[in-house]
């Protein structure tokens, strides 16, 4: 956490690199604003400053109307944590609580549910409780000014439990009703498309969003996703059916279309979209350690805020990887593509060309094996990963703790340390990972002038630590084509 003086000169200057770093609170309006709000400056006496949005509201400190501080991107620490509050955020983010109230969240972390309200509320000023309530209040705000659901839905799918505890929180967190949110929201948000749900997700400038859109071209599978121009789109396995998502860059934000089978998954599919582009990361952080190398300091400048391309499912990820092996990426999208189509949810009505859902890992560990269309030895080893991930024996989800996560991945035989460190980057959003063995990391270090010998190579990326993930992401992007193998 930053100083008082920092967090003031941050103020001050307005400087949108800190929204959702902090938020402060004017105790002269009882509102709280996100570090660049473009009102007057208050006085540094009647400023107090909080680590969550939560922590302002519990305090009494209600949502500013002019720079929607609920509405920032979220904090990197979380992404980059790896303790119990790190991922604790993660799957708060996720819509665990709403789902599976604090007991799922407590048995997520294998802590008790006193342990992970005393850690939570010492670390960032509120409980799990209060943390899903801001977020609810924020899913109800969003439906409210971007759809024409009906108010008493729209309370339900954001995950209240009742029409008075939604409109009592609303109250408190925007000094206003329901209804009256409705009445001032501007008509143009609203989405012109029938059951579909236009927002703006924030992110910290720079963005080298074309990045990740060249990246996920070059992976999508057919009937999955795809890149039409510069919108990616694609469905998503969501905790109550299956959605589709189109997210297209725009200057300060992303612009997302979902597509909801159930409106009550819009906070865990706005959670999946923002890491699929990485929303959240602190790009200037990451720059500066990667530009201060002269090994890098070409790139970085040629790439500012160069992103890592996420997933909406780490199982799916897990299941990639393995087909991935030994192969091109063209003929593992063709593998991807076969599966999807043999053993994928089809949509109710297709979005441009996507028409599955990725085959989940149930159905495919149901499978008999014989029929993958890959050699016999990665046949077992899909089987088996889909068969444990299935069973609850490996969990990815995005609380999970990556050392086990990865441990349990190196138990599947044919699961190498590439496979378990490509997932750890892309699927669990590890920001310093790093594969020395990678065909194309050995291409584009040799193009850099650098050192090939894997153990030269490990050595070499300490000094780009704690932001390996993006090291690599730029070393990938220097060469025209892309090999990953074993």
């Amino acid at each position: 956490m930053l100083d008082e003086e920092a967090q003031y000169r941050a103020v001050s200057s307005r400087d949108a690199r800190f929204d959702g770093v902090f938020y402060l609170g004017v105790t002269t309006t009882g509102i709280y604003c996100r570090p660049s709000c473009p009102a007057m400056t208050p006085k540094r006496t009647n400023i107090r400053y909080f680590r969550t949005a939560a922590q302002a509201q519990t305090a009494g400190f209600r949502a500013c109307r002019r720079c929607r501080p609920d509405a920032t991107p979220g904090s990197a620490e979380w992404n980059v944590r790896a303790d119990v509050v790190g991922r604790a955020m993660r799957l708060i983010a996720d819509g665990v609580v709403d789902r599976d109230g604090v007991a799922g969240l407590a048995g997520k972390l294998g802590y008790s549910e006193r342990q992970v309200h005393r850690t939570l509320t010492e670390e960032v000023g509120a409980g799990p409780l209060r943390l899903a309530r801001s977020q609810r209040a924020h899913t109800a705000r969003t439906l409210l000014e971007t759809t024409a659901m009906p108010v008493t839905e729209i309370a339900f799918a954001a995950g209240f439990t009742s029409i008075r505890q939604f409109n009592d929180t609303v109250r408190e967190i925007y000094a206003a009703s329901p209804s009256e949110l409705r009445a001032t929201s501007r008509r143009h948000e609203r989405s012109r498309v029938a059951g579909a749900i236009d927002l703006r997700l924030a992110y910290r400038a720079p963005a080298h969003l074309a990045g990740v859109l060249t990246f996920l071209a070059q992976r999508a599978i057919p009937g999955v996703e795809e890149v039409d121009g510069d919108t990616y789109r694609r469905s998503i396995s969501l905790p109550h059916g299956v959605g589709v998502a189109e997210l297209t860059p725009r200057d300060g934000w992303v612009q997302a279309r979902l597509r909801l089978a159930d409106p009550r998954d819009l906070t865990a599919a706005v959670a999946r979209c923002r890491r699929i582009f990485d929303l959240d990361a602190d790009p200037q952080a990451a720059d500066a350690v990667l530009a201060a190398d002269p090994a890098l300091a070409e790139l970085v400048g040629s790439a500012p805020g160069r992103r890592l391309p996420g997933s909406v499912d780490a199982d799916e990820l897990a299941v990639r990887g393995v087909l991935g092996q030994q192969v091109s990426v063209a003929a593992a999208r063709t593998i991807a593509a076969r599966l999807t189509t043999t053993y994928g949810k089809p949509l109710d009505a297709p979005v441009g060309t996507i028409t599955h859902a990725f085959p989940t890992a149930a159905a495919l560990a149901e499978a008999d094996p014989s029929a993958f269309p890959m050699p016999r030895t990665r046949q077992n080893t899909l089987h088996e990963l889909t068969r444990r991930l299935a069973t609850g024996r490996i969990r990815l989800d995005p609380g999970v703790d990556r050392d086990e996560a990865e441990r349990q991945l190196l138990e599947v035989p044919g699961i190498g340390p590439w496979t378990a460190g490509y997932l750890r980057m892309r699927g669990l959003g590890d920001p310093d990972v790093f594969l020395p063995t990678d065909l194309g990391v050995k291409h584009g270090l040799r193009r850099l002038g650098l050192p090939t010998e894997p153990k030269a190579v490990t050595k070499l990326a300490e000094r780009w630590r704690p932001w390996r993930s993006y090291a690599l992401m730029h070393i990938w992007a220097c060469l025209t084509t892309t090999h990953s193998e074993e």
